[in-house]
């Protein structure tokens, strides 16, 4: 049988037992037939249902508590049987025999024990003050209704016509103190182990039939003893049977967790002791008894001058918490959360003032250059404490003469609004301050201005576009530069901004091709590879130069899409080369990738798709970077290295462009170097002055000969004329590419210029031999 059945069947048995009781009752005081003492045998019986029902309790979560009310119910029950049996036994003194001292010391027992049980419930978990304030309700709640629970019901027991036995009058008191105990204590559980409408049950057991005893013996003297044994005292076992039955239900969750109450019952307390007072105040004897309940009220408004006191205290406490909340809110909104600084929106709103009130404003918006390098090789750490340090910088640049505010990223700005604002003043500390190793790490770093200041009937979003095309122009002409914007400024960035999104309908109308310039062995001038170049077709403008397109692509972070469609483009071109050309193809088929594109963490991926697809060889694809995508962080470092272990062939264009070319030598993967042009050109001048003339060809000198050393290929880029061939010739270069060579050509072109290198190749091999070649005749 389940628990919740068994509790039910429990509950009505007792109820049977109460019930027979007042049956039992109703014909005796009718007819007065049998004996008195037939009363006594209820609660006993009853006590014996009311333990058994507990027994399941006792062995679950809450077996502490349950275990305790049994072993109470249980001595109580002991001690009832006692009496039951003194009476039957001395059945003509029913009337006037007091309660045997060893039956009342069992009930008085057993009371104890159920108080000591629900003092162990736990409460509500509280600390600090809001533990002080819970206790001291619960000491107002309990001593406010056990002094109106003195004064209504043991008061007139005490001085009844037919005063009862001090066992009696014991005993009743002590089931008011259980159902005051239980009373406080259910309104401050924490809806822990025990049940909160089964600590109401347990209350009532104590508290109902302690009352009504006492009204019956105040009223009718020794007459109520068969009632009170037959009627009331009966429904203490079947209350608690009910308050089993209530924490079955809430152990198989079928039960609803009822409101909590205390808050109210201190307040019911300091009600209640008011009524005995009242009651002197309409002349009501002023006895001991009255007195001990005067005290009492005395006690009890002293606790609550104590708990208003705490009240305020923590009142008091939470208005300044709440004031102290609400000013980190209000800094939180408008001000950077990592370096202090004020926020994009009070920047607004200082300079929406500013427009508004005086129509005087200058903004600097500063972008630091290459951050993004900072946090691909340091960290996302040492990157967040370079902003805070740039923060302080600019906190001591401006001082009280601006606003500086982080505006997100690595963007920063500052607003002038005073009548002296020297904006390109402040721009140019700035950037001497910035020039200065910054933050704990000694950071060197530099930044991109733009100013822009307010004009007549300018708005907030007008002079921070016209902020923005300022420090985009900077950011054009260079590193670490200011620029003020003028009218006309926007233009060419708008059209920069334009070109980037006709560079997306480019793409998806097919507007781009593939041109290859020809790479060439410069001693029998014969093409042994290409690299590929994008060309745009745009259906207005014409030819759009890469030199315009390709910036815009890089800033858009179209070129991720631009350069996998140039690699798939360029795969299956060289395949088609192979299969057509045979062993006669070209050896090698280059393109330039971008830094945007190894920061691509799908970029390896595309270019195994790429190859597989087209079913060219790796060994016949060449990778061509910079110099400075290389120094890019660890993802490009990464996919570097996976790239040269697939066995393709990375080159370092630009070579000698850079800050750490001889560095990367041995620590970039790389197998091919590509002199820049900028060493080319003018390598064949000769003007009668040796020494010039080795300077001029002194780079390209070690560049050939670090190559040899480290077993790279080499191929000088940009040549132009032929005086330029013989000279890199003479140092030793065997590669070279350049308009002076071969112009881009199409696909078309690479291959008829193939066909008519391998014709002239087979000629030669099969013409004979010349007359002044032949054998003489001897």
């Amino acid at each position: 049988m389940d628990q919740p059945a068994g509790a039910r069947k429990h509950v009505r048995a007792a109820g049977a037992v109460a019930a027979f009781g007042g049956v039992w009752c109703a014909f005796y005081l009718g007819t007065g037939v049998g004996p008195e003492a037939i009363a006594y045998l209820f609660v006993p019986a009853g006590g014996v249902v009311a333990t058994v029902s507990i027994r399941h309790l006792a062995r679950g979560t809450q077996r502490w508590f349950w275990r305790a009310i049994q072993a109470a119910v249980a001595i109580m029950t002991c001690g009832y049987a006692w009496l039951a049996v003194d009476m039957l036994t001395h059945a003509d003194e029913v009337r006037t025999r007091s309660m045997p001292g060893t039956a009342a010391a069992c009930v008085a027992v057993g009371f104890l024990i159920a108080i000591g049980a629900l003092a162990r419930v736990p409460v509500v978990a509280a600390g600090g003050a809001e533990r002080w304030r819970m206790l001291l309700d619960r000491a107002i709640a309990f001593l406010g209704c056990s002094a109106v629970l003195w004064y209504l019901g043991l008061v007139p027991m005490l001085s009844a016509r037919e005063p009862w036995s001090p066992q009696a009058t014991l005993l009743v008191g002590l089931g008011m103190l259980v159902a005051v105990g239980a009373a406080t204590k259910v309104s401050y559980i924490a809806g822990g182990p025990v049940d909160r409408v089964a600590m109401r049950f347990i209350a009532a057991a104590g508290g109902v039939p302690a009352g009504v005893v006492s009204v019956l013996a105040v009223q009718f003297g020794y007459l109520a003893s068969v009632p009170a044994q037959a009627v009331v005292m009966p429904l203490a076992p079947l209350l608690i049977t009910l308050g089993v039955a209530a924490q079955s239900r809430a152990d198989h969750g079928l039960s609803r967790a009822p409101a909590r109450g205390g808050v109210l019952l201190p307040y019911l307390a300091m009600i209640l002791i008011d009524v005995p007072l009242i009651a002197v105040a309409f002349g009501a004897t002023l006895q001991w008894p009255v007195r001990v309940v005067l005290i009492a009220a005395v006690v009890v408004t002293a606790l609550v001058m104590v708990r208003q006191y705490l009240a305020y205290q923590e009142n008091d406490r939470l208005l300044r918490n709440s004031r102290i909340q609400e000013e980190r809110l209000q800094h939180e909104v408008s001000h950077d959360g990592l370096t202090g600084l004020a926020n994009r929106a009070q920047f607004r709103d200082r300079l929406t003032t500013a427009l508004t009130t005086s129509g005087q404003a200058s903004v600097l918006l500063i972008d630091l250059d290459d951050f993004k390098t900072v946090n691909d090789l340091l960290g996302q750490g040492v990157g967040d404490r370079l902003l805070i340090a740039v923060a302080r910088v600019l906190e001591d640049q401006v001082n009280d003469d601006g606003l500086p505010v982080r505006v997100g990223g690595d963007e920063f700005a500052v607003l002038l609004t005073g009548p002296g604002a020297d904006p390109e003043g402040l721009a140019a500390r700035l950037l001497a301050a910035l020039a200065q190793p910054v933050s704990e790490h000694r950071l060197l770093v530099q930044a991109s201005i733009g100013i822009a200041v307010a004009t007549p009937g300018a708005t907030v979003d007008s002079v921070l576009r016209d902020a923005d095309v300022a420090k985009y122009t900077a950011r054009q002409r260079g590193e670490a530069c200011f620029t003020r914007y003028v009218d006309g400024m926007g233009e060419p960035v708008l059209a920069h901004m334009q070109l980037g999104g006709e560079l997306r309908r480019a793409l998806d109308n097919n507007e781009l091709r593939v041109v290859y310039q020809p790479i060439v062995r410069l001693e029998q001038r014969r093409v042994i590879g290409v690299e590929a170049l994008v060309r745009w077709q745009h259906p207005v403008r014409g030819t759009v130069s890469p030199a315009e397109f390709i910036p815009a692509a890089e800033r858009t972070g179209l070129i991720v899409p631009l350069g996998r469609f140039v690699l798939r483009e360029t795969c299956r071109q060289a395949a088609a080369w192979l299969a057509e050309f045979g062993p006669d193809a070209l050896e090698e088929t280059g393109l330039n990738v971008s830094a945007r594109q190894l920061h691509d963490p799908d970029f390896v991926a595309d270019v195994a798709a790429a190859l597989a697809d087209s079913g060219l060889p790796c060994e016949r694809l060449i990778l061509e970077v910079t110099e400075s995508a290389v120094l890019r962080g660890q993802q490009v470092s990464r996919a570097l290295y996976e790239l040269d272990r697939m066995g393709i062939r990375l080159a370092l264009d630009d070579f000698g462009t850079g800050e750490s070319s001889l560095s990367l030598l041995r620590a970039f993967p790389a197998s091919i170097v590509k002199l820049d042009k900028s060493f080319v050109d003018g390598i064949e001048i000769d003007d009668g002055q040796p020494a010039a003339a080795g300077a001029r060809q002194a780079v390209a000198r070690a560049v050939i000969q670090l190559a040899r050393a480290l077993n790279l290929g080499t191929v000088a880029e940009g040549i132009e004329n032929p005086e330029q061939v013989a000279v890199l010739r003479d140092l030793g270069y065997t590669l070279g590419q350049g308009y002076h060579l071969a112009e881009p050509m199409s696909a078309d072109g690479v291959a008829r210029l193939l066909a008519d290198q391998n014709a002239a190749r087979r000629a030669e091999l099969t013409r004979p031999p010349a007359a002044a070649d032949r054998p003489g005749r001897g």
